[in-house]
């Protein structure tokens, strides 16, 4: 049954899209999350297995892993925007999500470690689909609902990176490879829901007429940063936020075998426990601390939580003591959408998207450049068989990169407009603020939100 409520409203003509387009959208994104999310707990410890049980060698090994996914979808994921803009987004996102599906059954099947490594480029590749899921949402969602249309799929991450790699370590258990097994025929049964249910929602009339390389160039938004001096000092502290960020997705699962001894169950437990305190924080925290200290006391209270988060996880002698330091740590996630906030009252509506889109980009950079630096700080420490306090030197260090942004940020922000970064604001302003983040930042699904 169509609904007139989900044509665009800037396309006069345009056929409406049945309601069946956006429940698949949220279904997609929701699979893809728990495909992903349901390898996070046994991919490292598969390396781990080809390398002779090497927490070191694993380390370097996972290193590249991490980097060249990320690197992939930092090139891919305008590449696929701009595809998506020129032949449709229904056949980008349906061969993304067979690719992804042929891309697990490969990874379940292979033996040896170079083989793996392709796999994972190809996984980086195929799953660049976000941004394309986004702008589907946006062609058949009235302006005036977009945020909580792209809420929705918050809520799809949410349950996603909760969930998933719960049931990841559990199946990890029974077999390392069972998790991407259960993934195959995830990504493979949405691709053939999609195939008989999606419609296409870019009409033939608003394609482009041509490939567009300059818009599928990831470097190009980074030129624009140039154009932003008054909010450079908050663009550094969103880089350094993201690749602080990196150490748990690059580190954690072999940091906590080589400390806590944790197998996949722990580490699934642990990510699950990870995921409703992000849920509770982001779902509810953030606007009332927002409301109650204004955007720069905000942010400054985000990043010093961060610190202190990072610096306990690293002193933490038992994975108790670290599960006691996940509450404080889960705090600095209202440190962004604070400093996104602020961004926003300095910067002219004509160009807000331009600027997110470039500091997304940067944040890619930033997620590259930690995927290099964290698993090879691991893995000296693991070679050199360190244990106590410089054990965690991987998150000991990511504390000196959130307590650099906090000093940035204390500085930065003191040269702006007292009345603007001060005040306290209202919830549905921070409400909106955090739509926006989901929608931006959800092509950065696997480097941003692991953890």
């Amino acid at each position: 049954m169509e609904n007139a409520e989900l044509k665009p409203a800037t396309a006069p003509g345009t056929p409406p899209v049945r309601r069946a387009a956006l429940i698949f959208i949220f279904i997609t994104v929701l699979i893809d999350i728990l495909a992903f999310g349901l390898i996070i707990p046994v991919l490292p410890h598969l390396i781990k297995n080809f390398l002779g049980g090497d927490v070191s060698a694993a380390a370097n090994w996972y290193s590249w892993f991490a980097t060249v996914f990320m690197a992939m979808q930092f090139i891919f994921t305008p590449v696929q925007g701009a595809l998506s803009d020129r032949f449709g987004r229904r056949p980008v996102i349906l061969l993304s999500n067979l690719g992804l599906g042929l891309d697990f059954l490969m990874m379940a099947l292979v033996n040896t470690l170079p083989l793996l490594f392709i796999g994972r480029v190809i996984s980086g590749i195929t799953a660049a689909s976000f941004s394309t899921s986004n702008a589907y949402v946006a062609d058949v969602t009235p302006p005036e609902k977009r945020a909580a249309a792209f809420g929705v799929l918050g809520i799809a991450f949410g349950i996603g990176f909760t969930i998933a790699p719960l049931i990841g370590g559990t199946l990890g258990e029974i077999n390392p490879r069972l998790p991407f097994w259960v993934a195959v025929a995830m990504c493979l049964a949405n691709f053939t829901y999609g195939l008989f249910v999606l419609p296409e929602s870019l009409p033939v009339d608003r394609r482009t007429l041509r490939f567009d390389w300059a818009h599928a160039n990831p470097f190009g938004a980074l030129k624009l940063l140039s154009g932003y001096p008054q909010v450079l000092g908050l663009i550094g502290v969103m880089a350094l936020i993201a690749f602080a960020h990196v150490v748990y997705p690059t580190t954690f699962v072999l940091y906590a075998d080589y400390r806590f001894g944790w197998g996949p169950l722990m580490v699934g437990v642990t990510l699950a426990l990870v995921g409703v305190l992000t849920i509770i924080v982001q779902g509810g925290l953030i606007k009332r601390i927002v409301a109650a200290l204004g955007e720069r006391r905000a942010l400054l209270f985000g990043l010093a939580c961060g610190t202190l988060g990072f610096t306990l996880y690293a002193l933490a002698p038992t994975g108790y003591w670290f599960w006691a330091a996940m509450p404080v740590a889960a705090l600095w996630g209202v440190a962004q959408p604070s400093a996104q906030a602020i961004m926003t009252h300095q910067v002219d509506p004509t160009e807000q998207g331009r600027l997110q889109g470039a500091i997304t980009s940067l944040s890619s950079i930033a997620g590259i450049l930690g995927a290099l630096l964290f698993p090879h700080v691991l893995a000296a420490v693991t070679g050199a068989q360190a244990h106590g306090v410089l054990a965690g030197a991987t998150f000991a260090l990511a504390a000196g990169i959130v307590g650099t942004a906090l000093l940035l940020a204390w500085y930065t922000t003191a040269h702006l407009s007292a009345a603007i970064v001060a005040a306290p604001v209202a919830a549905d302003v921070t409400a909106e603020i955090l739509a926006r983040s989901t929608e931006l930042q959800a092509p950065l699904s696997e480097s941003e939100t692991h953890a």
